[in-house]
């Protein structure tokens, strides 16, 4: 019994001994092959903490960052010139000035010898004395010069009266003074004052307008005036070498350049409206009316 426990012993021994000597397995084999060692961290460089892995790009040709497109897009767009003009609008708005279309008003008629006709608006002398004088209110620094209005009276007459003259205070808003030619179309004289209303016409008309530059004007400064149109001129504007310039009005109708520019060169004039009407070629002559070719639409 004894001699056969030794020999199980020394058997067992020996197996151990020549299965210790076998090659093990090989590192990163089996599981542990999909997990990818840490990155070795360079010299000098801190230890960054650990992430996620990152996605894949989608291509290795990525598009730049939304920045750099714009910063590029900016620096290859030219600036516009300073010679280039925004285009003017085809037909501005109606004028709201204090005189509209479609509206009649309330005041009184009173009469005042007009002589030639000719009053603030310096059109002239007149051949027609159906004229009259807006209240300074309504006469709105000269605006109101050369409109049509239809003069009523409680008795139901009624005259049609282009404004050449203004009526300064006490002439209330509202208040026509009336040649005494138109007057008598309405009352007799002798009354001196009515009620009325009135209220701005367009009529007919086979007249063109005109133009004419004030005495003294040069190429160095002008004064235009616009004579016999047909509806309120709202704006007058003359073309410099930078665009269409709209020029001042003064109380006494008309349009002021002081420095010379656009003068006698092409005019374009607006009614209230906003139709415009352009004209060329009208020479730089003081105080000479010079017909043109145009004339408002009637309303």
């Amino acid at each position: 019994m004894l001699g056969t426990a030794v020999i199980l012993t020394t058997a067992g021994l020996l197996f151990y001994l020549v299965t210790a000597m076998l090659p093990g397995p090989k590192a990163g084999a089996g599981a542990g092959a999909d997990v990818a060692a840490p990155a070795a961290t360079p010299a000098g460089a801190a230890p960054s903490a650990p992430t996620s892995p990152a996605p894949p790009a989608a291509s290795s040709h990525a598009a730049a960052p939304p920045s750099a497109t714009a910063a590029a897009t900016t620096a290859a767009t030219p600036t516009p010139s300073a010679k280039e003009t925004p285009p003017a609008a085809s037909t501005p708005a109606p004028s709201a000035g204090r005189i509209r279309p479609g509206t009649t008003y309330k005041g009184v008629a009173t009469a005042y010898a007009a002589a030639d006709g000719n009053g603030a608006c310096l059109f002239g002398p007149s051949d027609d004395l159906m004229i009259a004088a807006m209240n300074t209110t309504d006469y709105e620094s000269s605006r109101a010069c050369g409109a049509y209005v239809r003069v009523r009276a409680a008795n139901g007459a009624s005259i049609t009266v282009r404004i050449t003259n203004e009526c300064p205070l006490p002439c209330a808003p509202g208040q026509l003074d009336l040649s005494e030619q138109a007057f008598a179309k309405l009352a007799e004289l002798k009354v001196g004052r009515i009620p009325i209303t009135w209220s701005l016409v367009s009529p007919r008309t086979s007249d063109t307008l005109s133009l004419r530059y004030k005495t003294g004007s040069s190429a160095h400064w002008c004064g235009i005036q616009v004579i016999d149109h047909r509806n309120p001129v709202a704006r007058l504007e003359v073309r410099t070498g930078k665009g269409w310039r709209r020029l001042p009005r003064t109380d006494y109708n008309y349009f002021l350049s002081s420095d010379g520019g656009g003068c006698g060169g092409a005019i374009r004039i607006t009614d209230i409206y906003g139709e415009q009407l352009t004209v060329d070629g009208t020479a730089l002559l003081p105080n000479v009316a010079q017909p043109t070719r145009v004339q408002f639409a009637a309303h």
